[in-house]
């Protein structure tokens, strides 16, 4: 596996240097994200800037992430029909840089957020959707010989282990794959507290579907009302050490994407990790470019 982070650099990829870069490769990391913003006017030139500034700073390219918010599942088809060709031109410049695979994001139907629940956002007609909306994204990425990497959480259409395995079934598609964010669908005291039972469900139900992950850490604030947040690694409630474990068994050509921390918290984030996987000897792979 590969250790790197998303966002440690939250600069679109069109400002991208070497200099920005290497603060990633400094670190230990040896992979980061892609952020898009629109690829529809990233030129040859861009594209080329863009993989040597990765190369010079000693990463690999890893996921690609468009910045198209949650229009796959609207109810106003032509934001639908727009968001599709938006991650279908995504697929193009995933393949164009070398990344292997492009994030899709599930979305949702409040409109103040993709990432924000919604009443509808676990009906029937919103999956309905999503599936229609992925089925015709997976045939541009199959076209482009690059994989589509969905990801889920308790407040969107995707909100549990069974009802990612059956999107996946449903869209039928091998170039659909699972990116891992335990920490997005904990529900429940019971879930957070044996966070090993609640993951072991998700790599029995989807162990052949996973390409990838994104590693972080959540606690449990004290009030009357069920309250989550998400805290630094090693600092929360996540067995990591089950975690990778599991990754390094099901993923072992997979990147494992430290995110949703400052910038400065990637350094001790990566010793902490190390610090897990030294103790089970996973080794993690360097990159040459």
């Amino acid at each position: 596996m590969y250790l790197g982070a998303a966002g440690m650099v939250t600069l679109d990829c069109l400002k991208y240097t070497p200099e920005s870069l290497k603060k990633v490769s400094e670190i230990g990391l040896t992979v980061h994200n892609v952020l898009v913003s629109n690829p529809k006017i990233i030129s040859e030139s861009d594209i080329l800037k863009i993989k040597q500034s990765f190369e010079l700073s000693g990463l690999k390219i890893g996921q690609t992430n468009g910045r198209y918010g949650g229009g796959l599942v609207s109810e106003n088809e032509s934001e639908r029909r727009e968001t599709i060709e938006f991650v279908k031109k995504m697929c193009e410049l995933t393949s164009n840089l070398g990344s292997s695979n492009t994030y899709l994001r599930p979305g949702s139907l409040n409109q103040s957020g993709p990432w924000l629940p919604h009443p509808e956002n676990h009906s029937n007609k919103t999956f309905d959707r999503l599936v229609d909306s992925t089925k015709q994204i997976c045939i541009a990425a199959q076209n482009e010989g690059i994989r589509i990497s969905i990801e889920g959480g308790i407040v969107s259409p995707l909100y549990s282990a069974k009802k990612v395995k059956d999107f996946i079934d449903a869209v039928g598609s091998t170039t659909l794959g699972f990116n891992f964010d335990p920490v997005n669908f904990i529900s429940s005291l019971d879930e957070a507290y044996d966070t090993k039972k609640f993951m072991s469900v998700f790599f029995e139900l989807l162990e052949d579907k996973i390409i990838g992950a994104h590693m972080k850490d959540f606690k449990i604030i004290d009030s009357l009302l069920i309250h989550f947040e998400e805290t630094e690694i090693g600092t929360g409630l996540i067995d990591h050490s089950y975690y990778l474990e599991m990754m390094e068994k099901v993923c072992p050509q997979g990147d494992i994407l430290i995110e949703h921390i400052p910038s400065d918290k990637f350094k001790p984030a990566y010793e902490r990790v190390n610090k897990y996987s030294e103790k089970l000897q996973i080794n993690w792979q360097s990159y040459k470019s």
